[in-house]
């Protein structure tokens, strides 16, 4: 779930120091419990994957969803998940179709051929929380349907490939930006990535635009949730009436992917990986990895 005015408050228990929150470093401890979070709520992500096809309703997603997080002994982190002046949110995915961008609710309407989707699904286990999302194509979809999702997905490689030690936050931002604008597409503003640990959300806020060298320093230990959301169209959004979900204001079609990731020594971490996937990338079999 991304940061913003309804969605993005940087965590409350984040230690502020000068009147600025801090990021907070996770010890190897830490890291341990954020790698069991990011592969139980992969495996829940891979599983929503195979389930999507026309004629599934997103009520269905949710419901296996939530069902696999219980029997692992996870707490989903969107359910009742509630920013300040706002009603809690009721459900355990965000499920975005076409033109929606993100927090969309879940309904009884069937997927249709040629929709794409957008889920996003955290879970708090042992401590820690995962935070991911995709989107995906139902059944045949158009090809500039399908270069969105792919050029997304691209950005979201390339903004990871930028949290390495003594990088700065703006580098992961522009290198998402620069990617997007050659494909002219509007990159979202109101929404943005965010550190990410015991809570949800926590500093920095990693907008998917911006310039390289600026922000926060990088540094061994800082867990990241890099979710770029690119629009066909325009970047402008806008909130229906629910107060949570949020569309493009074109009505053109939004795609949305997100990993959780950790900053090592030797260079970013995928956390949000299941096992078979992880083992894929050892084998340098990268392309086989879903986000």
């Amino acid at each position: 779930m991304s940061n913003s005015r309804i969605g993005g408050f940087l965590s409350k228990v984040s230690q502020t120091f000068f009147g600025k929150r801090m990021i907070i470093a996770k010890s190897r401890k830490d890291l341990d419990r954020m790698r069991e979070a990011g592969e139980l709520i992969a495996e829940v992500r891979e599983a929503v994957r195979a389930m999507i096809a026309p004629g599934i309703t997103t009520l269905e997603l949710n419901a296996a969803a939530h069902k696999m997080m219980n029997e692992a002994g996870a707490k989903p982190a969107f359910l009742g998940y509630k920013p300040s002046g706002m009603t809690p949110f009721p459900f355990v995915i965000c499920a975005s179709l076409n033109e929606q961008v993100v927090h969309g609710f879940s309904t009884d309407q069937p997927l249709q051929n040629g929709d794409i989707i957008s889920v996003d699904m955290a879970a708090s286990y042992n401590g820690f929380v995962g935070d991911t999302a995709m989107t995906v194509a139902i059944g045949d979809v158009s090809e500039e349907a399908k270069q969105l999702i792919r050029v997304t997905e691209e950005c979201l490689m390339l903004g990871i490939e930028q949290c390495q030690p003594n990088k700065r936050v703006g580098d992961v931002s522009w290198a998402i930006q620069q990617h997007a604008e050659k494909f002219g597409y509007g990159i979202v503003r109101d929404y943005t990535g965010h550190g990410i640990g015991r809570t949800m959300h926590e500093a920095p806020q990693i907008a998917n635009y911006g310039r390289a060298g600026t922000k926060d320093k990088i540094r061994a230990g800082y867990c990241f949730a890099i979710e770029p959301m690119l629009n066909m169209g325009t970047h402008e959004t806008k909130t229906l009436e629910d107060k949570w979900t949020v569309i493009t204001k074109d009505g053109k079609p939004s795609a949305h992917c997100e990993h959780t990731i950790a900053v090592t020594a030797e260079g970013p971490e995928i956390l949000t990986l299941t096992k078979a996937q992880k083992v894929q990338l050892s084998q340098g079999k990268a392309e086989t990895v879903g986000v």
